[in-house]
């Protein structure tokens, strides 16, 4: 892997001054239009990179392609409303900013204004960029609603659960990260991450790009 590769610099660039951030705020903006402070007071409330950078998340996207941000920190028991719905609300926040993301970054394709094929060109273009810019986000977005606790989509899974199985959701975050990691190394490993996330991949492509 070539780390100065001038197409993954600007993925991380896009990646660490745009998507990430936007997805950490938009956790941060949402708890607070619903009664949470927490984020707010820690300084989340902001789509300054550097609020929401992760150290070790940092290190692994630059070195091996995969990381996170530094996650919001939500009191859910001081959202206004049913707790687990607003707490769903929250999480769903992040993913969805993602997804607006990479629909304006599809508008200039799907109105014609840019070319999807180009033609070759030595150089970066502003088509790759813009493609770039919509492939992170959907990326972004369908990896954090994976249903696997830390991740957003483990919160939202919690909601449609019975209380009692979003119970053993919530205690399964005590693992964090590192259960996270080993969890998707597994799936990885057998080949079961793909087969879902890849289709899911290729229609959300499709559906806004109109390959």
């Amino acid at each position: 892997m070539n780390l100065f590769d001038p197409d993954r610099l600007i993925a991380l660039a896009i990646l660490f001054l745009t998507s990430m951030p936007i997805h950490e705020w938009a956790h941060a903006w949402t708890a607070y239009q619903l009664g949470d402070d927490t984020a707010a007071l820690r300084g989340r409330l902001t789509i300054n990179p550097l609020a929401h950078l992760d150290p070790i998340g940092t290190l692994s996207l630059v070195f091996f392609g995969f990381g996170w941000g530094k996650p919001v920190q939500v009191s859910p028991y001081r959202l206004r409303g049913n707790m687990r719905t607003s707490w769903a609300l929250v999480s769903a926040a992040g993913p969805f900013s993602n997804l607006v993301l990479a629909m304006l970054g599809a508008i200039p394709f799907r109105m014609g204004w840019l070319s999807l094929y180009p033609g070759s060109t030595s150089t970066i273009s502003l088509p790759d960029i813009l493609i770039e810019f919509v492939l992170i986000n959907l990326s972004l977005m369908i990896f954090n609603l994976i249903p696997i606790p830390p991740l957003d989509g483990s919160r939202i899974l919690a909601w449609l659960l019975p209380p009692a199985w979003a119970s053993v959701m919530d205690q399964m975050e005590r693992f964090g990260g590192a259960g996270l990691m080993l969890i998707l190394y597994l799936l990885s490993r057998f080949g079961i991450l793909s087969l879902i996330l890849n289709p899911i991949m290729n229609f959300m492509i499709r559906a806004l790009l109109a390959y």
